[in-house]
């Protein structure tokens, strides 16, 4: 039950075009982004269950009968009330959707895992992408946990971090001098030539339905309610296109009544989408100049569906300095103990710009993607200080506790 009927395919100039045979839509896919539709009705909504895995929504997933395969835990992250922050923002009803607790710490472990679960079904023992870091690390990692090679495209401004965590879990790493962009196409390219199955976003539709799982567990979270407002970090653009498809599919099938307003936020030194949508120009592109890699898509793959999705969602778009991201990382972590990445921080480094712009209303729900965890890129964040060293006595420790916490 549940299993696509067709699927929307997106063109680069926003033409959609519809096929009703879903086993095409790779191939269609070659021609723009591709979006798996369903015969949609309540029952493909799950009951209230103690699972909390990706799976429980399989009848919204192009995935036919049958166990699941891939072995590692995906999904159930939690929504964070984080009340310090809603006090110091006055904002009652903000939330925080986690997704740095999962296997490799981003978002990017949903779409790994149904793309290496269709892997398994079809015996491809070749899977490939290309990523600016955090997809490379959760290919790598999900593959060498059920058996399957990874090849993966990287630019070469990829951090060491995320480049270890590759290679440590044995994928062949490619970085691509040219940058990201190249990367991408050199690796649609090599797919095609020696017949890997090609993990890409903004290519394999199965990335974006896994991904669209955050915004039915949002939903869940809030008691089977949607927010007013979703705040999220936009780069290549699927991420955002997802939770907005996610937000569809609820209205789709009755259990909500409107999509959120959607603010899609991109760092200053690397807006195409923002620019685009104020000049109301196509989407030209950016040349990366920011500290946030897992968002410095110099054009985005998805741009199209993603400026549709905020418009007919009444939403709209913000910019951030790096130094708002680095500001954010700082604020989330010392009042909500929650460690983002500079691209995953951009979601908080927005709500407050967007706050400040007048775009949100601090009475209204708010929940705020925070797509990747700062433990992969631990040279951001405050400055490091040296801790105190002291002698086993208590009277040094009243005194520096009082200086330092009054």
């Amino acid at each position: 039950m549940g299993f696509p009927v067709g699927a929307n395919i997106v063109s680069a100039d926003g033409t959609e075009t519809y096929i009703d045979d879903p086993d095409a839509v790779l191939e269609h896919a070659q021609h723009g982004i591709a979006e798996y539709r369903y015969d949609y009705s309540p029952d493909l909504l799950p009951e209230p269950t103690g699972d909390l895995s990706l799976w429980r929504y399989r009848n919204l997933l192009p995935l036919p009968d049958g166990p699941i395969s891939y072995p590692l835990q995906i999904g159930g992250t939690p929504l964070h009330t984080v009340p310090a922050l809603r006090e110091m923002l006055g904002m009652p009803e903000l939330w925080i959707k986690d997704e740095t607790r999962t296997p490799t710490g981003s978002n990017k472990d949903r779409a790994t895992a149904l793309v290496l679960e269709h892997a398994i079904r079809d015996d491809r023992p070749i899977v490939s992408c290309a990523s600016t870091g955090n997809v490379a690390a959760s290919l790598a990692i999900g593959a060498a946990s059920c058996g399957r090679k990874a090849v993966i495209f990287v630019p070469s401004t990829t951090s060491d971090t995320k480049l270890r965590l590759m290679r440590l879990a044995g994928a062949t790493v490619l970085q691509v001098r040219q940058g990201y962009d190249a990367a991408f196409k050199l690796s649609r390219q090599a797919a095609r030539e020696f017949g890997w199955y090609d993990r890409n976003t903004g290519y394999n539709p199965l990335t974006t339905e896994a991904k669209k799982t955050v915004a039915l567990e949002i939903w869940e979270q809030l008691g089977r309610e949607l927010p007013d407002v979703m705040v999220s970090p936009v780069g290549d653009g699927p991420t955002l296109a997802a939770l907005a498809k996610g937000f569809r599919e609820l209205v789709a099938c009755g259990a909500a009544d409107r999509v959120p307003r959607i603010i899609g936020v991109q760092a200053e030194g690397c807006q195409p989408l923002v620019t685009a949508w104020q000049s109301g120009r196509p989407i030209q592109p950016s040349e990366p100049d920011t500290l946030a890699d897992g968002i410095a898509v110099e054009m985005p793959v998805s741009g199209p569906s993603v400026l549709r999705d905020v418009r007919e969602s009444g939403g709209d778009f913000v910019a951030v300095p790096d130094n708002a991201l680095l500001e954010a990382i700082n604020t989330m972590a010392a009042n909500a103990g929650l460690l983002a990445e500079p691209a995953g921080a951009a979601g908080f480094a927005g709500l407050l710009a967007a706050v400040e712009a007048g775009k949100i209303d601090r009475n209204e729900r708010v929940a705020v993607l925070m797509t990747g965890t700062l433990f992969k890129n631990m040279g951001f964040g405050r400055a490091f200080t040296k801790p105190f060293e002291i002698d086993a006595d208590l009277e040094q420790v009243r005194s520096i506790v009082n200086a330092n916490h009054g």
